[in-house]
């Protein structure tokens, strides 16, 4: 294959973070043009493009990243600055981003950060080694142990994530600079690891192995995917049961294998664990490698992991993870509230998994996992206004709480120590277009509703089809047929597993269709300028948990369309704190929409009291079981105004909470 640079940009439309390969086994295939014009997702992908994605550059300069890499490509002297030996991935990913964001922007305008994008390329090519090799960390601190300290090394994480912004942008160049230093390090990597080679053994991060098949299928080389393979199933025999700590600290003690799923082969595995992040990029590496092999088993296993991932392991939100100490999942029903993690990476790589099990299956539950997890679990993790982070989710913050700075605070930051969450963010809002449609032989299917256009290949010919929506503020879901080969064709909607009522309108007309397995398949020979309608019902409704949630038995939360919503304290005027809230579950609840608040939301108000605090409790804050008044408290009564959960943390700090309880 020839990788001498291209003449120029390849033209529009351009293809999304997957692109399968020909002999893929898939039920489904990436549309292969995705626009959002407008609409909710419009507005957040602006804020992206326009605010995000910018602030980049000037952050990976002033914190170190760039300097380390110009210590590596002897153009810089001076201390490498940090401790983490991941730091490259900041600029990777930040890369990938703005590349997607390269593939979005109209050809007329110039994209800003084109020039820092060409920079930063170049800065890499001049870092790279001649054997292809490329970390600083290793190439600067520890020079002599390449590929030795796997278990924290992130030599192999690093590499996947150079990759993936390689991959995003050739397609949206159509340049192969840097897919030059991309294929130049895979190569030297298949070179190392695997039968033959000097190391066997695995990553402790995962992350090459999606990576790799990515190469796979830009470049065609058959190795690529015969590495993930090998780096997928090479899990689970206790390569990284030795090795050193994190950071080189003598006293911390290694985690057992669990937490980098090298306790037990990924085939056999019969649930999620360890670390949510590394298990979620692992996952979803395989569930790549089973799609372009048609692997049954690597299949069910990921069909299984799912399982007990979402039955015992998921938030409301879909965030993931119970602890801080190891960012892991903790045991099934393991789902605090303040203490939650919920990191906001493991949103993104719950998202990317979801979406290739979509893609895998055909089946609308994975979708459903994606739209939950997006609206809340995901865009908690950026401010409205695009400058501040939270690297953790948790669902609830009392009163008074103190916090203590570092990355996992529950108070937005403008950057982490470990900024992993900022440009995870921000690619997967400037690729975002290529999540939400599909086509399969028979037709186009709808995973995601944002206002846009949607188009690929079936066997009748191409098809395109236009979408207006309010969603998730209303839900109407008007689907317009803008180009339509001859025959019939199947046009698929997804109606939501939270939605209870629904009505369809084809050319006008009611139809009565029910959904099979989460989805409406409309059939018909369609014309240009076709129409259907589906109307989601979006009454508020009140949730509760499976019982053995000790965390939440007792409490409800509110929800509203996909959106999961929270009180904060600031929406509360007269009511001292949160923490004595008691929701009134008979009053029922209000839908208002507040142009005026938070850029324009939809809010929910139920009514409820302010609990009444026992007298004469003293100095002991129990007592005996049965003395207090059982029912609903007497006490002031209050007007509660619930936002959207993914808003919260916008304004003045106070407390907040997603789980009431109604005594």
């Amino acid at each position: 294959m020839s990788l001498s640079p291209s003449p120029g940009p390849t033209p529009t439309p351009v293809p999304g973070p997957i692109r399968l390969g020909e002999r893929a086994q898939v039920a489904l295939r990436p549309a292969e043009s995705a626009r959002v014009t407008g609409g909710f997702w419009h507005e957040r992908r602006r804020v992206n493009a326009e605010v995000s994605i910018p602030q980049g550059p000037a952050l990976l300069d002033s914190v170190g990243n760039l300097h380390n890499l110009r210590l590596a490509a002897g153009t810089a002297s001076g201390e490498y600055r940090g401790e983490l030996p991941f730091l490259d991935t900041d600029v990777t990913k930040w890369l990938e981003a703005a590349s997607w964001q390269l593939a979005d922007t109209d050809p007329k305008a110039e994209f800003a950060q084109a020039e820092d994008v060409d920079r930063m390329i170049r800065l890499l090519a001049e870092a790279q080694q001649d054997n292809g090799y490329l970390q600083s960390y290793y190439q600067v601190v520890k020079p002599g142990l390449r590929f030795v300290e796997l278990r924290w090394g992130h030599e192999l994480y690093c590499a996947g994530h150079l990759i993936q912004a390689a991959v995003a942008h050739h397609r949206a160049t159509g340049r192969e600079d840097l897919l030059t230093v991309a294929h130049r390090f895979a190569d030297h990597i298949d070179d190392t690891f695997g039968p033959g080679n000097p190391v066997d053994g695995i990553c402790g991060h995962p992350e090459i192995e999606t990576a790799l098949v990515e190469l796979y299928r830009e470049t065609g080389g058959q190795r690529y995917l015969n590495l993930a393979g090998y780096f997928v199933d090479r899990r689970g025999h206790g390569l990284l049961r030795d090795g050193p700590p994190m950071l080189g600290d003598a006293h911390a003690v290694p985690p057992p294998s669990a937490y980098c799923q090298d306790h037990v082969p990924v085939r056999e595995a019969e649930t999620v664990t360890g670390h949510v992040v590394r298990q979620l990029y692992l996952l979803s590496g395989a569930a790549d490698v089973a799609a372009e092999t048609g692997d049954p088993q690597l299949r069910a296993a990921m069909e299984r992991l799912w399982e007990s991932m979402t039955t015992t392991r998921t938030h409301l939100t879909g965030g993931l993870g119970a602890h801080h100490e190891s960012e892991d999942f903790g045991d099934p029903y393991e789902l605090p509230n303040e203490r939650a993690y919920c990191e906001t990476c493991a949103a993104v790589a719950s998202i990317q998994w979801n979406w290739r099990m979509a893609l895998l299956t055909g089946r609308a539950r994975y979708s459903d996992l994606m739209e939950r997890t997006l609206f809340n679990g995901f865009l908690a993790g950026v401010s409205q206004d695009g400058l501040r982070w939270l690297y953790v989710n948790p669902l609830r913050v009392r009163d008074g709480y103190e916090s203590h700075g570092g990355d996992n605070t529950a108070r937005r930051t403008p950057w982490f120590t470990c900024a992993c969450c900022p440009p995870n963010v921000m690619r997967l809002l400037a690729s975002l277009p290529h999540y939400l449609a599909s086509t399969d032989a028979d037709g186009l299917q709808l995973h995601q509703y944002a206002t846009g256009s949607y188009a690929g290949p079936t066997d009748g010919g191409r098809v395109t089809v236009r979408v207006d929506t309010d969603y998730p503020w209303q839900g109407r879901i008007a689907v317009t047929v803008d180009e339509a080969g001859p025959g019939e064709w199947t046009l698929s909607l997804r109606v939501p597993q939270w939605c209870e009522q629904y009505t369809l309108e084809v050319g006008g007309t009611p139809a009565e269709q029910v959904a099979e397995d989460g989805w409406l398949r409309i059939r018909g020979a369609w014309r240009p300028g076709d129409t259907v309608v589906l109307n989601l019902g979006m009454e508020p409704r009140l949730t509760e948990a499976d019982p053995r949630v000790d965390a939440v038995r007792g409490c409800v939360a509110v929800e509203r369309g996909p959106l999961v919503h929270c009180l904060e304290q600031v929406d509360q005027p007269g009511v001292p704190g949160l923490d004595d809230i008691v929701l009134d579950p008979a009053a029922g609840l209000t839908v208002r929409h507040r142009p005026d608040l938070l850029g324009g939301v939809t809010t929910v108000v139920g009514s409820g009291r302010l609990r009444a605090r026992p007298a004469g409790q003293g100095w002991w804050p129990y007592r005996a079981a049965g003395s207090a008044p059982v029912g609903m408290p007497t006490g002031t009564p209050v007007e509660l105004t619930a936002i959207p959960y993914y808003a919260w943390a916008n304004r003045e700090d106070g407390s907040m909470r997603v789980w009431l309880p109604t005594s």
